[in-house]
């Protein structure tokens, strides 16, 4: 019987250390045995932060290709299916190409102890240096210093989206801890193009920029992006541009979108390009109208929507894409992992929900028990209940109120799980 890429992912699955420890040996390492592929790549965008990065590669990889340049893509975790996570010249990698990196990865390894991330990562890199492309884009998965995608010495752009408190376990407890690991991704004399951010991380991030000789683009420094008037208005030292308001929505995809063009403009873009960033981009579990499967058909003549944002930050965005729909009740159907900061992604949601259904994310261990979600909603002052399952809470919500908006959120884990089913 062949190999499948889900059977050699099950056996990489094993191979992981005991204790997560960020380090670049495991991957320099294996990289070695392969030939070093992070040395022929094609020009590399690598993206960084807490929040936005995968809009803001969406959006870039959407100018890029309005363009006529040919696009691979990483970006981590998957919603519906791991190809999703390597995108070869514009498409999603093949089942046979994605067994066969895989398969040599395995081999190359030997059995020695690596991450999931760190030797899927290899692979996404062989397969990337295989094909032609224009540009490679690089998500960083966690911090940006130590990642496994940090491997990459002579990226032509570096990009720091907003930068805040998420993954204190392994990047630090404060804001300046975070984002000195972001600003990790900083090359010698690279430009880096930098989204709004705080203080104290903007302090760490031109620190760090200085002592690489990096040109920045600062948001609110270099270049300025914000919505007037039903339409998007860039500003920066090359000139304005007035253009349609982004295809992805919410007001902080305005500011995404401006990172996104900062990047176009550093590399020589026109305005062509910068428009079919706000335009073209594609980016699923993101305030997304579900619009076909047995979710949508349950759910009647309520509306379905579904986003992966899981952090306080996510949370005020999500409460700012709200307050701009029209007026219609609206409940939640959240599930969160037991890793995040479920009080400070709820508080910002709670005047503009009428009640929240709580339920556990299926086959996620580290999943928050729907009770404990629940509670943590009444706590910010919401209406809350708990249901077996996202179908059981969307019937208890349209028996209700058969006209509602209903949004399923908390976290990218429940998101793939509907998506596998309601794409």
């Amino acid at each position: 019987m062949p190999q499948t890429s889900d059977a050699i992912l099950d056996r990489m699955m094993a191979l992981h250390p005991k204790i997560i420890d960020l380090t670049l040996d495991r991957m320099l390492r294996l990289l070695e045995a392969l030939g070093n592929p992070q040395n022929n790549l094609p020009p590399v965008i690598h993206i960084a932060g807490t929040n936005g990065k995968g809009s803001t590669q969406a959006m870039i990889r959407a100018g890029l290709e309005t363009a006529g340049k040919t696009v691979h893509a990483y970006t981590s975790p998957h919603l519906a299916r791991f190809h999703e996570r390597i995108c070869l010249a514009g498409e999603l990698i093949s089942e046979s190409a994605l067994t066969q990196v895989l398969d040599e990865c395995y081999a190359a390894n030997g059995g020695a102890n690596i991450t999931y991330f760190e030797i899927t990562t290899c692979a996404a890199l062989l397969a990337f240096s295989r094909t032609p492309a224009d540009y490679t884009l690089l998500e960083v998965g966690l911090g940006g210093r130590l990642d496994a995608t940090n491997v990459v010495a002579n990226p032509v752009a570096t990009v720091i989206t907003p930068v805040d408190l998420d993954h204190q376990q392994f990047l630090g407890d404060t804001l300046a801890e975070i984002a000195g690991e972001k600003a990790g991704i900083i090359k010698r004399r690279v430009p880096c193009i930098v989204g709004p951010q705080q203080e104290a991380g903007l302090e760490v991030i031109e620190a760090t920029a200085a002592r690489h000789m990096a040109p920045l683009g600062i948001y609110g420094q270099h270049w300025h992006a914000s919505r007037e008037a039903g339409r998007m208005v860039y500003q920066d030292e090359h000139g304005l541009l007035d253009l349609p308001l982004p295809n992805l929505p919410g007001l902080h995809q305005v500011q995404n979108a401006g990172g996104a063009i900062a990047t176009l403009r550093a590399l020589g873009f026109d305005a062509a390009a910068c428009e079919g960033a706000v335009t073209n981009a594609r980016w699923p579990a993101r305030m997304q109208r579900l619009r076909s499967g047995p979710l949508v058909k349950a759910a009647g003549q309520a509306e379905l929507w579904l986003d992966g944002g899981h952090n306080p930050a996510a949370g005020h965005a999500l409460a700012s894409v709200l307050s701009e729909l029209p007026k219609v009740p609206t409940y939640l159907i959240c599930g969160m992992l037991s890793t995040k900061d479920i009080g400070g992604y709820l508080r910002p949601l709670a005047d503009h929900v009428n009640a929240l259904h709580a339920v556990s994310i299926p086959g996620e261990a580290a999943t928050l028990p729907a009770q404990t979600t629940a509670a943590a909603a009444r706590e910010v002052g919401m209406s809350a209940h708990e249901a077996e399952d996202v179908a059981s809470a969307l019937a208890q919500i349209v028996n209700a109120d058969p006209h509602a908006r209903v949004l399923i959120c908390g976290s990218l884990y429940l998101a793939g799980n509907i998506l596998r089913d309601n794409a």
